[in-house]
């Protein structure tokens, strides 16, 4: 069909239309709407892929926070102290990382995150992704950045979602929590002991250790490890009933957070891993054995005690050549005798010596919540042995049988464990007596003595209001079996006596002498003039009584029952 003049013609051709384009009014205006639809319709498409693209990414987000399970195996609960304070806490993290060969745009990305990260070196970046394959952008990204990178819809910045295992307090309980190794299994501490507890409880564990308490005991021990140069030093507080730990302070210590392999022997568990020849705190065993045996009382006299004794040509000897011949047991205690605790071991055997030791946990294997545990040596009881045994020497046991033995020694004579787990539990009143009734009245009396006394070897620590008891000890260090001329210098302590409720054993490894710190602590004037000594009396002593001064108040108030 054509009309002349006609603005359109149409022609048919076997049944096919053929639109003739004329330059008329109603032909452009056709073709603007059919451009405009166009516009839009390829808007809209955009629109829409870019909706599909941040629909993937979303749904891949919402993957990350729903909890995986690879995620969720990982998983460990969180360790507390008596208090709540977090002392090991898992986070759930979210790295960002590029995957180079998914970037389409680099210098719209660089300028895009250029936006969000302004202090990154983007040079660098823009390096990386020249080079690598794949590199972290940004770990543990914080939420408000999160949120931006997702917003770019940008398919080459992948989000991973990691597991971390932190520890808000560092250093402080390092030796006790242990470390993890990168797939979160434990290798030390408590991480290890626990780790099928930590990893299928859903509940956080909460442990008998005092924050608070382990600050103070730290910072007091940092101090006088200085003080002292010693190589190393422990502490541990204990209730004496219910063998609950509120603090273990071992050092030197590390930072758990930044997963070190240590490997230095140096970095024991001094507490519970490190064994001790830890000299005269043993005859506060040697005393309480024989009043237990009904052998002596305190007031039993040993007379014309010699100066030193022979064993198979070894030389026993007094430290202190002051010390009188004529003694009772108290006495002996109290001044610290070698010859007379000789004596009193004489007079209980080899045999019932041993196995008294062994029934208060001085030479019996120690079971405990960690792992990091000396193994127990053992020993032949002669008469050589029983002698010098009896004030320490020659005779080896870790710190926390120490704190065990004392604790028995104060409660009354009851057979405590030490734990670092709180169990909730009140005092058991089944518990098994080790000791015949009164004789614990009877060594805890001797040992206010020897803190409180002119003649006791503990004075420095007689601080006032907090009745301590307690015993030196001063040994010789053992150096791949033999003697050196360094020092191990302990103080065995208990309070209050009246009514005992700690023990509080701090252990000096290898302290020096120092002239300076002496002679500005008892404020001398004029010059050093008396002689100087490492012992036990002179240095643990004064730690152990620094430290109770400061925790004193907070046990007071937290854990002393008042009736």
């Amino acid at each position: 069909m054509k009309h002349n003049g006609s603005k359109i013609v149409i022609e048919d051709y076997k049944n096919n239309f053929v639109y003739k384009k004329n330059e008329t009014n109603l032909n452009i205006k056709f073709n603007r709407i059919a451009f405009i639809f166009f516009i839009f319709f390829i808007i809209y498409l955009i629109y829409t892929i870019h909706l599909i693209h941040l629909g993937s990414r979303s749904s891949k987000v919402n993957k990350i926070e729903s909890t995986p399970a690879a995620i969720d195996n990982l998983y460990r609960v969180d360790i507390l102290d008596i208090n709540g304070n977090y002392l090991a806490k898992t986070v759930r993290s979210i790295d960002i990382g590029i995957k180079t060969t998914d970037v389409i745009d680099k210098k719209k990305l660089l300028l895009s995150l250029k936006i969000i990260f302004p202090d990154k070196n983007f040079k660098e970046i823009e390096k990386k992704i020249r080079n690598k394959k794949f590199f972290y952008l940004e770990k543990k990204i914080s939420e408000e950045n999160y949120e931006k990178i997702m917003q770019l819809g940008d398919k080459s910045l992948i989000p991973e979602e990691r597991v971390l295992r932190i520890y808000p307090q560092k250093n402080l309980f390092s030796h006790v929590l242990g470390q993890i190794d990168d797939d979160n299994n434990g290798i030390s501490g408590l991480e290890k002991s626990l780790n099928d507890e930590l990893r299928k409880s859903k509940k956080p564990i909460k442990l008998t250790l005092d924050k608070d308490i382990q600050f103070l005991i730290r910072k007091e021990l940092i101090k006088y490890q200085e003080i002292f140069k010693s190589k190393g030093s422990a502490a541990i507080l204990m209730d004496v009933n219910n063998g609950n730990i509120l603090s273990l302070v071992s050092l030197p210590d590390f930072n758990p957070n930044e997963r070190l392999n240590i490997t230095d022997v140096n970095y024991i568990n001094r507490v519970t891993k490190g064994t001790y020849e830890l000299g005269s705190v043993f005859k506060a065993f040697t005393f309480a054995n024989a009043l237990n045996e009904k052998l002596i009382e305190p007031d039993t006299e040993f007379l014309n005690l010699p100066k030193s004794l022979n064993c198979y040509g070894f030389p026993i000897r007094e430290y202190d050549n002051k010390i009188p011949s004529d003694l009772t047991a108290e006495q002996i205690l109290i001044r610290s005798g070698n010859i007379g605790s000789v004596r009193i071991a004489q007079k209980i055997g080899p045999e019932k010596f041993k196995s008294f030791l062994q029934k208060v946990g001085i030479l019996s294997q120690i079971t405990f919540d960690i792992e990091e545990v000396a193994p127990q040596k053992s020993y032949e009881f002669g008469k050589c042995k029983l002698a010098t045994a009896s004030y320490g020497h020659g005779i080896a046991t870790t710190i926390l049988q120490l704190a065990k033995g004392y604790a028995i020694l104060s409660n009354g004579g009851f057979e405590i464990n030490p734990t670092l787990i709180n169990k909730n539990s009140k005092k058991n009143t089944k518990r098994n007596r080790l000791l015949n009734k009164g004789v614990s009245k009877q060594v805890v009396s001797a040992l206010r003595k020897i803190v409180s006394t002119e003649e006791g070897t503990a004075k420095l620590a007689n601080v006032p209001s907090y009745e301590i008891g307690g015993k030196t000890g001063t040994a010789d260090k053992v150096l791949d079996g033999v003697y050196s001329e360094g020092k191990v210098n302990t103080f065995a302590s208990i309070f209050p006596t009246s009514n005992p409720q700690f023990v509080f054993v701090v252990m000096l490894d290898g302290p020096q002498k120092s002239k300076d710190y002496y002679y500005k602590y008892r404020h001398r004037k004029g010059g050093w003039k008396g002689t100087l000594y490492n012992t036990a009396g002179w240095t643990s002593v004064e730690v152990a009584g620094k430290v109770i001064d400061k925790i004193g108040p907070i046990l007071a108030t937290k854990y002393i029952e008042v009736n």
